[in-house]
């Protein structure tokens, strides 16, 4: 994901950094390089009109050259600022991608769980009245309890179900047996033997394991989503080392100092440059690979 398809596009990008020739190239004259290089931004003081002696370069070649110490200093800071920029604009269709469905699924995902808490309160009103309505606070707090699990909270999705069969058995014995006053200690003896008196039948055990499976793979998804869209954020975020930002220069703008502003690097030589650049980047391949299924 991030080995091929980055280096190719970054190096697609990079020969637009280079300005096409208007002509042919004048042996002796820096008219073209002055043009290019304002182009950029930078102003043409000291700069040469002709070819001078480049014995004081350290990146670009020392034979004669258009370039001053300054020239060559600042055009290898733009090299590192173009290089970032264009890696931070090959990751951001990823980030775009990731952010969208995570935005779209969180929203749906939640709406369905809305609209299912909607229908079960409308319906149990429906059907039990007041009975219900009295009662409500226990399914409100099953859903409450199912939403902060969604969203990451510390839930634990086995403990809070059987907690909500528990309280309900409780609330649907005292209800059922009004005319008696039950002790807390009373009341927590009866929901000890859920699973032996089984009141409900065998509803527990289904809806705790398709809930379980639906919740803990709908916040395991989102969840991947957020995480894929930080590890792009991340990678995009380049250390350049300094035999990457000699590489950068030498690719990008040494065309300048020898007179050839509109010089372009051949792919091979962009590839070679942008994989000894991305290197650490392109160790996650693998995993990457592995992270978003494909094989």
């Amino acid at each position: 994901m991030w080995k091929t398809p980055v280096v190719g596009f970054i190096c697609s990008l990079s020969l637009l950094l280079s300005l096409t020739c208007a002509g042919d190239v004048k042996s002796r004259s820096c008219g073209d390089v002055r043009q290019a290089y304002t182009a950029k931004g930078f102003g043409l003081h000291n700069v040469p009109h002709q070819e001078i002696s480049g014995e004081h370069l350290r990146i670009c070649s020392q034979g004669y050259t258009c370039c001053i110490s300054d020239m060559e200093d600042k055009l290898s800071q733009q090299s590192k600022m173009d290089f970032e920029k264009l890696v931070e604009e090959s990751s951001r269709t990823i980030q775009t991608i990731f952010t969208s469905r995570h935005k779209k699924f969180d929203e749906f995902f939640l709406e369905l769980l809305d609209n299912s808490e909607k229908s079960l309160n409308d319906m149990f009103a429906r059907t039990y009245g007041k009975l219900y309505t009295h009662n409500s606070e226990i399914f409100e707090d099953l859903f409450s309890e199912l939403k902060r699990y969604y969203t990451g909270g510390n839930v634990n999705l086995e403990e809070m179900l059987n907690d909500f069969w528990s309280r309900l058995l409780e609330r649907m014995f005292q209800l059922l047996n009004s005319q008696y006053t039950f002790s807390d200690d009373y009341l927590e003896c009866i929901s000890k033997y859920t699973d032996q008196l089984k009141p409900f039948g065998d509803v527990p055990r289904k809806l705790k394991a398709q809930v379980t499976k639906a919740f803990i793979a709908a916040r395991s998804f989102v969840q991947g989503l957020m995480v894929g869209r930080e590890v792009a954020n991340r990678v995009a975020k380049v250390s350049i080392s300094p035999g990457c930002s000699k590489a950068l220069a030498k690719m990008l703008y040494c065309p300048y100092c020898g007179g050839m502003p509109g010089l372009k690097p051949c792919p091979n030589y962009c590839q070679n440059v942008m994989r000894g650049c991305l290197a650490n980047q392109a160790d996650l391949d693998p995993e990457w690979n592995l992270f978003i299924g494909k094989k």
